[in-house]
């Protein structure tokens, strides 16, 4: 039969995404001007979107690629990742922070979370590098949900052993770390955006990597665009006339259109705004879950999250029931994330379940529930009402 809420059949209109783009006219006459240009790729918008985002970072360099996924890999060759290297990163987190150490050629292991902020935990980094065969050439802490990892402490462990740190700040374009962007990379060599349209602000797809290195600026922007330069100064060989370029090492098509910085660039006009909604929407979430059992997020004081996701935990025996009904009921809910050793692909490592309990705790229990600008207080009123809903009939 038809599902109704409140009394009333639901329809397909009324379906809440968990997240979605918010796109205003201003983007759009922005895309627009770019395709009645001359350049539709490697035109001035690319530099300018950079720019912005290194302005708002305090970064000295931004290389701006078409996925965070690309801008990790190339941040990991940037690095010196390489055959027999390993790399660390979360359980908790999308695939994509650990398969970029695979395509390097590395191996990849993982660090638990902490239980509480369920970003990497510094003790257990501290415990498994004292333990440790082979020291990760590279860690990369995740900044899930847009709240910044213990990056001070992370760091500090890091450089005792000698380890480069890049932070997969994916959800993360607008939080604060110690009063200070997230990207500003004080606390690592490299930090890496994502601009997927789930996430603050969109470029439809798309990355980017800051650093204060302009050394690693230069490997990234080489390794982005095949490995060919066009600066004389680079030049192994001498130029057979204005057209030359070379190529000086193995690279890849990474690049990000015009279209896709123009609409970036659009977007980081409001990129407070943006975070400002999203931080209000979720101290409302706080408020209207208080009395359901729920945990709702921590934030750590260090931290001002830019609030990609707002995850709740429920009760484990209860995890997929809430999950169904939610789903039935017309909300968009989803699960951040699988925690990557149990995927059969990392399963055939060697990986196996218990590995790393607070991970697996942690996904066994949590729920992603809609937030994105355009979310209405009666949408989320909607949401918090049909998980009452759906406690009085499973209690």
């Amino acid at each position: 039969g038809t599902l109704e809420i409140n009394g009333k059949p639901m329809t397909s209109s009324s379906f809440i995404p968990y997240g979605r783009q918010d796109i205003r006219q201003d983007d759009i006459d922005a895309v627009v001007s770019v395709l009645c240009s001359e350049f539709l790729t490697q035109g001035p918008k690319v530099p300018a979107f950079e720019a912005a985002v290194a302005a708002h970072t305090g970064a000295a360099h931004a290389i701006a690629v078409n996925s965070a996924t690309s801008a990790l890999h190339i941040a990991c060759m940037a690095l010196g990742v390489g055959s027999g290297d390993v790399v660390w990163t979360v359980p908790t987190t999308f695939v994509a922070s650990a398969n970029c150490a695979l395509y390097c050629g590395a191996s990849v292991d993982f660090v638990d979370i902490d239980p509480t902020r369920y970003t990497m935990c510094p003790k257990a980094l501290q415990a498994k590098l004292q333990t440790t065969s082979q020291l990760p050439k590279v860690i990369i802490p995740v900044h899930l949900c847009g709240q910044s990892a213990d990056m001070k402490a992370i760091y500090a462990i890091a450089r005792n052993f000698g380890i480069s740190v890049i932070e997969d700040a994916s959800h993360a374009i607008g939080a604060t770390y110690e009063d200070k962007p997230v990207g500003d990379c004080r606390y690592s060599e490299i930090t890496v955006f994502s601009f997927h349209p789930v996430k603050i602000i969109t470029t439809a797809e798309g990355g980017l990597a800051t650093t204060q290195n302009q050394k690693l600026a230069e490997s990234m922007d080489l390794a982005r665009s095949h490995g060919i330069t066009r600066d004389p100064m680079l030049y192994e060989d001498p130029s057979h006339g204005s057209w030359y370029y070379e190529q000086i090492t193995l690279g890849f098509n990474y690049r990000m259109t015009e279209l896709q910085a123009a609409l970036g660039l659009s977007q980081m006009k409001r990129l407070k705004e943006i975070v400002d909604r999203r931080t209000a929407l979720a101290a409302r979430y706080d408020k209207l879950l208080a009395n359901l059992p729920v945990q709702r997020p921590i934030q750590a004081p260090s931290t001002g999250s830019s609030w990609h996701l707002y995850v709740i935990q429920v009760p484990q025996n209860h995890h997929s029931q809430i999950f169904d009904y939610l789903k039935r009921a017309g909300i968009g809910v989803n699960i951040h994330y699988i925690p990557i050793h149990r995927h059969p692909f990392y399963r055939s490592m060697g990986f196996k379940l218990g590995q790393f309990p607070n991970a697996e705790s942690y996904y066994s229990k949590s729920i992603s529930i809609p937030l994105y600008f355009g979310l209405t207080e009666k949408d989320q009123d909607q949401v918090c009402a049909t998980l009452e809903q759906c406690f009085l009939r499973i209690t």
